[in-house]
């Protein structure tokens, strides 16, 4: 592709000159501000007030929910192919929240009090309600609470085999 002309026409002239005003400077640099000129009244383009709108601002990032931070990419690729073994399981499908997080403190201080390293948390999806499924997400929640601290080490959502986005791999802290 070859460029035609270096110059600009008078509608893209004005067109940047609107785009110019809209934007903030990065380094509190000077803006130079030519005054554009006044589109004929029978130009094709709509009026440059129709076509400038005030840029949004993107949204924030989401904030992680968990303190707790996640596994490593290598055990967690070790996980997910069967390299590392997950020696615990706990399925928290159908439960209210409080028999969950009971459920789960127990299961954890045992899995912990038998010095296993890796187990895997079964929410289930939740979609059955329309929603995201509140297990699903409580428990990432549930684990950076003082009373799972001093038990999880890390976790990660699991794959997909093991129950992709309704799972997670946790790692366990060594006992004190």
């Amino acid at each position: 592709m070859s460029r035609q002309s270096k110059t600009l026409t008078e509608d893209d002239r004005v067109l940047w000159t609107l785009v110019a005003k809209s934007t903030t400077p990065l380094k509190k640099r000077k803006v130079t501000e030519d005054d554009p000129p006044k589109p004929a009244s029978d130009d094709k383009m709509p009026a440059a007030s129709a076509m400038a709108k005030p840029l949004e601002a993107p949204p924030a990032p989401p904030k992680r929910l968990s303190v707790t931070p996640a596994l490593d990419r290598p055990t967690l690729t070790k996980l997910s192919r069967g390299k590392l073994p997950i020696e615990g399981r706990v399925d928290l499908h159908g439960m209210t929240q409080s028999e969950a997080y009971g459920l789960l403190l127990s299961f954890l201080q045992r899995a912990q009090a038998s010095d296993i390293r890796f187990v895997l948390i079964i929410t289930g999806k939740g979609f059955s309600s329309g929603g995201d499924g509140v297990l699903r997400r409580q428990v990432p929640a549930w684990l950076s609470t003082p009373p799972f601290r001093t038990l999880v080490s890390s976790h990660d959502v699991s794959a997909r085999h093991h129950g992709g986005d309704g799972a997670l791999y946790v790692r366990l802290r060594k006992r004190p």
